[in-house]
This record gives structure tokens, sequence and C-alpha cells, in this order.
């Protein structure tokens, strides 16, 4: 009997360090950032305009995009994404595609304006001119190659339309233009 309970306690105690060990090895990985995966998807000749190829990925569980645009104080814009399957990248990541993660790239009618690892923007009002604009995010993998299903990149657009105002005040009418008119924001819509 007690060559069965020792065979029984090296066993437990084998069980024990190789399942702590692997345990200690994955926490590690997650603490990094870093998660020991092969690239997910197939790269596409496809590109984006900034030649950036196309990672076509599967519909179930593949990242989801929404933009919300709003007004904001002097003439800024709020930039808001949802974003649903994704988790935005700390600076410093491997530049490896892994399932679910990246960064989210901000268009302005197709310009591109700035790279995002948060889901909150302050678009700055002079660099959006009077009349009606698109205001595009578009998630990126970490390798910086475009997240696509059936072809399609995986983005949002909101239009918004910025005003200001429609004449010069008439010095000798002795009416003053009220501060913060010029390029101010009229309405937003998503979409």
């Amino acid at each position: 009997m007690s060559w069965t309970r020792g065979l029984i306690v090296a066993l437990a105690v084998g069980a024990l360090l190789g399942g702590s060990a692997g345990c200690a090895s994955s926490e590690a990985h997650e603490r990094k950032g870093e998660v020991s995966a092969s690239p997910v998807g197939k790269v596409l000749d496809d590109t984006d305009e900034e030649g950036r190829h196309y990672r076509e990925i599967g519909k179930k569980d593949a990242p989801q995009v929404a933009i919300e645009v709003q007004p904001a104080s002097g003439g800024a814009w709020d930039v808001r994404l949802t974003v649903r399957h994704f988790r935005f990248s700390p600076p410093g990541v491997r530049p490896v595609a892994l399932a679910g993660r990246g960064t989210a790239r901000l268009y302005l009618d197709g310009h591109a304006l700035t790279r995002l690892r948060t889901p909150d923007y302050r678009l700055p009002g002079r660099l959006v001119p009077r009349g009606t604009h698109h205001v595009t995010a578009r998630l990126y993998a970490d390798d910086q190659t475009v997240w696509t299903v059936d072809g399609k990149p995986v983005e949002s657009t909101a239009d918004i339309t910025a005003s200001g105002t429609e004449e010069p005040p008439n010095p000798a009418s002795g009416t003053k233009e009220s501060p913060g008119t010029e390029g101010t924001p009229s309405s937003a819509s998503t979409g």
C-alpha cells in the first residue's frame, strides 16, 4: 500500500508543478500584453489608401466598431468609438496580428488624421472647415493590416456639418460678432 500511496503523491505533485508552471507562463504573457498565438486571418492582395494590406477574417467574433461624433466647446468635436470583440493595444506591443486586438485609425474625408489606442478623441475644430464632412474609424491589427470581413474594412463613418458666419460684420452698423462663431459646429449625425 505504501508504494501505491507514494505513486499517487508523485503523480499529484507532478500535476501540481506542471499545472502551476503552465499558469505562471500564461500569466507572464498576459502581463506583457503578448499572447503566444499565431497570426489570424488571411492577408489579401487588396490594400487601403495608404498601402496597408487587408486581413480577412470570418464574421463570427469579428471585431466591430461604431462611431459617434458630437460638437464640443470651442468648435471642436468629441469622437467616441464603441468596439465589440476588439481591444485597443497599448504602445510598444509586438507587430503581430492577434484576434480582436489592434488600433483604430481616424479619417476625415478620406485623409488620415491619427491612430487611436483609446475609444475617445477630441477633433480640433480648425481641422474641420465649413461644410459637411465624413469622419471614419477603421480597425487595424498590430501589424498594421486592416481587419476586413467579406473583403470590406471593419469601419464606421459619421457625417458632421460645421458652419460659420455667412459674412463678416459691417463695422458701420454697430453690430459685433459673437466670439467663437467662426467654424462652430451646427449638427452631427452618425452613420
